[in-house]
């Protein structure tokens, strides 16, 4: 029992040192100043199968308030009315170009594929990206993303909220978000940035072409956001966007089998990711697991429970000295106390993808 009770004491100290000292690097850090240049931008969007989505994303871009940019959408060859709908809209407005990759019977999509055809056709330099089901938080959605960019900082990395609905459900799918932000966030913040969401992210022609585009990672059907980052982002040319007006938000998955294949998807791709990535998000996961195993079964034994309190108390403390925070910056304030319950459903829903991923991955993307 002493042996477990010291695997606790050093599963306390490998959580306290990511939420005290790594997390707090995006909790606390301060408001990074905007550039005052607004080169033209070009805002590309790949989508298939969206009719229900893509009027409505592309209503609210024309409201940007933004001197000159250019919406680029690209049909992946949709089987339903989401061309017309982009063709009707590219009729009324100028700024709108679109290229449709038709449907055969050897191509069925491939979002990297529609996302570069966008690319290469891009006339601006400065990329934005965001998906057909998502829509601006603000008419200075362009305007907020993009003034991260400089002559160094050629990737931005924003956050990609959902809507808030009622029901536990919609909080875990926010909070499982929260986490993800906080940590990809925290990790550029230091130098090592490891990913970012296609929702809303934005870089430049020149890093693209730089990286060769998606091409050493092509063969993993996801991943044209976090792997397209592990794989070129650094230190100096990765910058982080937290602001509320650069938020986007989305219609969250309403069921939680439709959300775990989502979740089983994304998990494949850390599968690729840098060594020490995999290392530090790898240990984080197994600490928090074990934290939870541990303190359950040494509260049931009875075993030094004053000290066990003591310890679960600290680290709740150094938790929600980091949370705290960072629900004001990415606006996900209604989730604070609701978190350590969030918290423990979510450590399990990951023990299970991770276990249902084993026995094979998921075939439907």
């Amino acid at each position: 029992m002493s042996i477990l009770f010291l695997a606790f004491i050093i599963v306390i100290v490998i959580q306290v040192s990511f939420y005290g000292a790594l997390f707090t690097q995006f909790s606390y850090a301060s408001e990074q100043p905007n550039s005052t240049k607004e080169n033209p931008i070009s805002v590309i969007i790949s989508c298939k199968n969206e009719e229900k989505n893509i009027g409505i994303l592309l209503t609210h871009l024309l409201k940007q308030k933004y001197p000159k940019f250019e919406i680029i959408v690209v049909d992946d060859a949709s089987n339903d009315n989401t061309l017309s709908i982009i063709k009707e809209f590219s009729n009324q407005h100028k700024c709108i170009q679109f290229i449709s990759i038709p449907l055969t019977a050897t191509y069925s999509g491939n979002k990297k594929n529609a996302i570069t055809a966008g690319i290469q056709k891009a006339s601006y330099e400065n990329l934005v990206f965001t998906d057909a089901d998502c829509i601006p938080n603000s008419t200075d959605w362009i305007s907020s993303i993009s003034s991260q960019f400089s002559n160094k900082k050629q990737l931005v990395l924003g956050y990609g909220g959902y809507k808030k609905l009622a029901g536990w459900f919609n909080k875990l799918v926010r909070y499982e978000t929260l986490l993800t932000a906080w940590q990809y966030f925290s990790y550029a913040k230091i130098g090592l940035p490891y990913m970012g969401v296609g929702r809303n992210i934005a870089y430049t022609k020149t890093l693209f072409n730089k990286a060769d585009g998606f091409e050493s990672h092509k063969h993993v059907k996801s991943g044209d956001d976090d792997l397209f980052v592990n794989q070129i982002g650094n230190k100096q040319n990765t910058a982080i966007c937290w602001k509320k007006d650069s938020h986007t938000l989305s219609e969250p998955k309403n069921t939680i089998s439709a959300w775990l294949l989502q979740k089983r998807r994304h998990v494949t791709t850390a599968n690729v990711y840098k060594p020490i990535h995999q290392f530090f998000l790898g240990g984080f996961y197994l600490s928090q697991l074990l934290f939870i195993s541990l303190s359950i079964f040494l509260l049931i034994s009875g075993f030094q429970v004053k000290y066990v309190l003591f310890l679960i108390g600290f680290r709740y403390l150094t938790y929600y000295i980091s949370l705290i925070p960072t629900t004001q910056k990415l606006d996900e304030k209604d989730l604070i106390w609701v978190a350590p319950f969030l918290e423990f459903f979510l450590i399990l829903l990951q023990l299970r993808i991770f276990i249902t991923n084993l026995f094979g991955k998921p075939k439907k993307w």
